[in-house]
């Protein structure tokens, strides 16, 4: 998400319509320059309206200012709400009780099992001494039920920020998150059913924490600088991923703090210092920090200070009408499926198929994150740069991104049944796959805005509550698949199933899917008040 809502600005703010300028409101000179702000108060999680563009160069010469620290903390903060939300993927392979299996040694592909490699110790890897005697769909239960509680919160979340300041929310929601997180070791020694429910509230606490950080950004980060703020901040949960992978599987490896429980241990602690420090050094407004600098002060009011009263009304009867929003609706729905199938259950994988230790294991697991960080930073800057150009149309974007973001990842997936015992093809097939998946954040990840600015946030809001569902469901099926059955034909079945979501839904977005801005965008809203002056008309 964090990309795409940095190419999406930096896109809009950029693009020029093959007729000439874009036009502002009713009335406004076409040739008059305008860009885009996002005052969250319009409509849940953000908002766009219209404003005149001042000089850019008028900012304060100090090199870190208070908006330097929000974003950093923002960083931060995606960083450890996301350690805390894939930690148990790599956890839980320590966590579950497994035999020994000396048959490995000399099975074959034929037998559906891959043989081990030289120099692994079955007795090391056996894992007997693991607390819980979890069944595969126990397991997929445990690791997807986080999203049950995720799913409830994310169009809350933005609407409780508009109310409440994204500041409380944001912050109560990676605190809690942590919190819950200490005491999961505990919880899931007492009762299975209490460390599911621990689980689901950590997903609750998480769902406000993306919409609670778009209601806080629009008033601090000036047009013209948000690009770069939004991918940063938002690409802390790429990095949280990339770091969590193998530092969990490190600390499961060792008699720290007893092996596995450190990894809830360590991430928690970290998750509530970060809170202190949020809590301290953050505001939700330049008016009311503390600290900062009356230039830097003036700088951000001038051109982020329109802020509204209160949240304007939402026209839901035509959003869930509209056939493009059935597109992305589609397509969230299939990329997370993808994502969220390989994000909670490749560990496993590593572990039972291609046999990787637990340290070795937690580095492969973050490959394939690494190489979709990367080439979603490097993708989404030469789409910016193309779209800039005014050499090719936003649609031919947008659909170029998911040809490459979605069916490169769809033959990938087919391509995992072929690999058979060969571990450095498959990982090499792994992050290759995953990589390319990170060209969605200039396609489907876009559009929300392409089609209404005013609403982009209610939008992502609906989509990603049901793009949420396959949290749930994609790791319940991999476990039913590979109960008892551990071999190459069983996750040859998960695959499958993934790369056929993928194709489906990618072929309903392609087909269906609009760049023009849809009627029911056009919401008119009354004179609303700025923080810190006079009235400001909004649109």
């Amino acid at each position: 998400m964090s990309l795409s809502l940095g190419t999406v600005l930096s896109t809009l703010e950029k693009e020029q319509e093959p007729q000439g300028g874009r036009e502002g409101p009713a009335g406004e000179d076409p040739e008059k320059p305008m860009v885009l702000l996002d005052p969250s108060s319009l409509n849940a999680a953000s908002t766009l309206a219209l404003v005149d563009e001042t000089d850019a160069g008028d900012a304060p010469k100090e090199c870190w200012g208070a908006r330097h620290t929000l974003g950093f903390l923002g960083f931060l903060g995606f960083t450890s709400v996301y350690a805390m939300r894939v930690n148990l993927s790599v956890a839980i392979v320590a966590m579950v009780k497994t035999e020994v299996d000396y048959g490995n040694k000399t099975a074959n592909n034929s037998d559906g099992v891959c043989p081990f490699p030289d120099g692994y110790d079955p007795d090391a890897n056996a894992n007997e001494d693991g607390e819980f005697d979890w069944e595969e769909p126990t397991q997929g239960l445990i690791l997807g039920c986080f999203f049950y509680g995720y799913l409830l919160t994310n169009i809350v979340g933005g609407r409780a920020a508009e109310y409440l300041g994204g500041k409380i929310v944001y912050g109560l929601g990676g605190v809690i998150t942590a919190l819950l997180t200490i005491v999961s070791p505990l919880c899931a020694r007492t009762s299975t059913g209490l460390f599911i429910a621990v689980r689901i509230l950590e997903g609750m606490a998480e769902g406000v924490t993306f919409p609670a950080m778009n209601s806080l950004l629009p008033f601090w980060v000036p047009p013209h600088e948000r690009a770069k703020f939004t991918a940063f901040v938002y690409s802390g949960a790429q990095f949280g991923t990339v770091v969590t992978m193998p530092l969990s599987g490190w600390l499961c490896d060792s008699d720290f703090l007893g092996g596995w429980p450190s990894v809830f241990y360590v991430f928690g602690v970290l998750g509530v210092l970060w809170g202190i420090a949020w809590f301290l050094l953050v505001s939700d407004h330049p008016s009311t920090h503390p600290r900062i600098s009356q230039a830097e002060k003036d700088y951000i009011t001038r051109h982020c200070g329109v802020r509204g009263k209160k949240p304007a009304p939402i026209p839901w009867k035509a959003i869930l009408t509209s056939v493009p929003v059935w597109a992305i609706m589609a397509i969230h729905f299939g990329q997370n499926w993808g994502f969220y199938t390989l994000l909670t259950e490749l560990p496993t994988y590593l572990k039972n198929i291609q046999h990787f230790d637990m340290k070795s294991n937690g580095v492969i697991s973050a490959l394939p994150y690494l190489s979709m960080w990367i080439f979603s930073i490097i993708f989404s800057n030469l789409m910016d740069k193309l779209l800039a150009s005014g050499k090719v149309a936003t649609l031919t974007v947008r659909r170029m991104a998911m040809i490459i973001g979605v069916y490169c990842p769809t033959v990938g997936l087919i391509a995992m049944c072929f690999v058979n015992c060969d571990a450095l093809l498959a990982i090499v097939v792994l992050c290759i796959s995953v990589g390319l998946n990170g060209a969605v954040y200039a396609g489907y990840m876009c559009s929300h805005q392409d089609l209404a600015p005013n609403l982009a946030g209610s939008l992502m809001g609906l989509t990603n509550t049901v793009a949420t569902i396959p949290g749930f469901a994609a790791p319940q099926l991999t476990g039913a698949i590979t109960k008892g059955n551990q071999t190459l034909g069983a996750w040859r079945t998960v695959f499958l199933i993934s790369s056929a979501i993928y194709f489906v839904t990618c072929t309903i977005y392609l087909f269906l899917i609009t760049t023009e801005t849809q009627p029911w965008n056009e919401i008119k809203v009354d004179d609303e008040e700025d923080v810190d002056g006079p009235k400001k008309k909004r649109y």
